[in-house]
């Protein structure tokens, strides 16, 4: 792969997989569109730990807290007592649907719906979530009023966004605002929940690639490296300006940027 390719990639992976406009589809979709094949295996894993960076460094001060607030109640046996280990229960809660459905069955929904028709399809489902989202929203709770219901409703939706074309952090923003939470709040858990998930698919991942011992030897390093900072630098620009942008905007921006180009891709399917 050469560095110009590294970059575009990288910076792709790192604006979509926090945007709710779905990494998975663009990534299908964009390749296809440039007559690309499918980047290497250790590329793949080299952005996605990338954007794993850039959520740690944007949400720190949150894992800290909520590490430390975990320690003190397994101290204590007070999990529900304190907010922060209460909302770190919570994002384990939230967590396993999407964990069992990658572990599970990720490489048949990836096999099986991993082409531009479906994740066309798919990309004009993540645009009607965004606009159901708005049309329920009340913005009457925070992430201390959250129940274990609705963590679990948050993670179901994360699960879902293992079809190519559903965006994670699109459904998990949505599935926030319709129980109740605001468009900074719902954006905020999101990112929380969003961290082991990208960890463990990276860990995944990178075993995958580590039983292949021969390919890594041979690897380039230098496409690695600009994907990399390419993947964890835009990541890391686009939680801070999705986080910003939605204490005053809604979601109908990116709602029509998914209809637009699932349309636009599903044209291109069946006419060329």
């Amino acid at each position: 792969m050469d560095v110009l390719k590294a970059l575009f990639l990288g910076f792709l992976q790192g604006a979509t997989e926090f945007l709710p406009i779905s990494s998975s589809g663009h990534l299908v979709l964009v390749p296809w569109w440039l007559g690309w094949g499918a980047p290497p295996l250790l590329f793949d894993v080299t952005v996605h730990m990338g954007t794993l960076v850039a959520v740690l460094m944007y949400f720190w001060r949150d894992w800290l807290a909520l590490f430390r607030a975990g320690l003190g109640a397994l101290r204590n046996r007070s999990f529900l007592q304190d907010p922060e280990a209460r909302l770190l229960w919570l994002i384990v809660l939230g967590t396993l649907p999407a964990a069992l459905a990658g572990a599970l069955l990720e490489s048949v929904f990836e096999q099986a719906f991993a082409s531009p028709l479906t994740v066309s399809l798919f990309l004009l489902v993540t645009a009607g979530l965004l606009v159901w989202s708005e049309r329920v929203y009340t913005a009457e709770r925070t992430l201390r009023e959250l129940a274990w219901r609705d963590a679990l409703a948050v993670g179901l939706a994360q699960a879902f966004a293992i079809f190519p074309g559903i965006s994670r952090s699109g459904s998990t923003i949505a599935m926030g605002m319709a129980r109740g939470l605001s468009r900074p709040q719902a954006a905020r858990f999101s990112f929380l929940l969003a961290t082991p998930i990208i960890l463990g698919a990276g860990a995944k991942q990178t075993l995958d690639v580590l039983s292949g011992a021969e390919t890594l030897a041979r690897a380039d390093m230098t496409p690695l490296a600009v994907g990399f900072v390419a993947a964890a630098g835009t990541g890391f620009v686009c939680i801070w300006f999705l986080m910003r942008l939605l204490q005053r905007w809604r979601l109908y921006g990116f709602a029509a940027y998914c209809a637009a180009l699932g349309t636009l891709s599903l044209l291109g399917v069946f006419l060329f």
